[in-house]
Parts: C-alpha cells; structure tokens; sequence
C-alpha cells in the first residue's frame, strides 16, 4: 500500500504519519507539497494536522483552494481513501469531501487534552478492522472541534452508519451534554464520520499521538488501530 501525505503551510503532523505508515505499519510513504497536482499512484491520502495558512479567514477555507485538492477530490471520487485529522478533517468539509463544518468549541478556548472516543460503525476503511464499541483514548488539540450539522444531515449519518467515532468517557459511555466528555460540544458528540462509500473519514482526535505505549501516555498505542484496516 502506498500512502500520500498532503503537506500544506502551515501542516505539523506530516512526520507523525509518516511514522505511523512507514516506521510501524512498514507502508511506502511519500510526501505531497500542497502546490502539486498529482498523487503519486498511491491508494490513500493521508490530510495531517496543523494550521494550514494559519487558519485564517476560515480553518481548512484556504486548504481548500490548494492545487492538490483536485487530486484528492479525485482521488476520493472514484473510491480512493483519504484520511483527514484533526485540519485534515476541517478540509475535507470544507472542501464539500464531508458533510457539516467545524465551529468553534463550546468554551470557546483551544483544548489540548486526552479523550476517549468511541467506535460506532465500521462501515469505512478505516474503521474495518476495529469492533464497535471499541475505544480509542488520544490527544486532542484544536480551538474549532465543535462538529456541527442540520438534524436532516446529522439523521442521515446516523441511519447510514456514518458516524464512525463518537467522544465518550473511558468507559465507552457517551454522554452528549456533559462538557468533560463531549469536551468541545460537538452535535451528538460526533468525533468522526464517513463518506457514504466509506472511503473517506474525517477526525477531530490525533490517534497518531498514541500508536505505541512508549509516547502514548494514558492512550498506550489504542490510536494505531485505525491505520491497520481489515485484510
């Protein structure tokens, strides 16, 4: 499996993929200036963390408009995998890959702390080889995390099973309205979705912060899971 890491200014979590997919998962890796056109054969896109543009105007707004965004649009158009985190995430709906956008956290502050999310479907790629109920504790770090969508929209992920991660407590209870779970607010206290055809999935959690038990703190290496999709 070749895998594509986007890198746009701004971008600081290209090394974590890297790490992930070529250090430990042993997949051949290359780096995508955002200023490209092409993807290089590969079979996923990986949209990392960061600040691209310094989130100005808008977070994932200026992203969006990257000459590489083409290539991912059909990359995913025609069933490729792409995988965006965290600004990665923020770009895929900003780009129309996703449905709903990311508002400002209910505080109103920059969160950096661990979380527990929940897996709730695995109807995606990235989800295959997890089990629902499954939980991931990892890193958040982000001031715009607060997933929203209209109820038509958000019923529609839950009937398709697109609600893939879910924030929770460390007992995999979800609990919408209690602030120190669903820490930044988000609707139905969505930390995931799909695509409709599964290939794609947008995250707010940085599951690549804690992919082995060395740096993975209270998380241990719970995060890896979603890079290691079924056979």
């Amino acid at each position: 499996m070749k895998v594509a890491v986007v890198v746009f200014p701004g971008t600081n979590c290209d090394q974590d993929m890297e790490h992930v997919y070529g250090k430990l998962l042993k997949q051949e890796t290359v780096r995508v200036w955002h200023r490209e056109t092409e993807l290089h054969g590969s079979d996923v896109v990986v949209l990392p963390g960061g600040f691209s543009y310094g989130d100005y105007l808008r977070t994932g707004a200026l992203a969006k408009l990257s000459p590489v965004m083409e290539a991912v649009k059909a990359h995913a158009e025609a069933g490729g995998k792409v995988i965006g985190i965290c600004n990665g995430f923020q770009i895929l709906c900003e780009s129309g890959l996703l449905p709903g956008v990311l508002l400002e956290n209910v505080g109103r502050r920059f969160l950096s702390r661990f979380v527990h999310m929940r897996v709730e479907s695995t109807n995606s790629f990235f989800t295959s080889g997890m089990t629902a109920g499954d939980v991931v504790t990892c890193p958040i770090a982000h001031f715009q995390g607060n997933y929203f969508a209209e109820a038509a929209v958000l019923d529609e992920l839950e009937k398709r099973g697109q609600v893939v991660f879910r924030y929770c407590d460390a007992n995999g209870d979800v609990r919408p309205d209690d602030i120190e779970v669903n820490v930044n607010g988000s609707c139905r206290a969505i930390a995931g979705i799909t695509s409709r055809g599964g290939n794609v999935v947008g995250l707010m959690p940085h599951p690549e912060r804690a992919v082995e038990d060395l740096i993975g703190f209270v998380g241990g290496a719970t995060g890896l899971a979603p890079f290691r999709p079924a056979a």
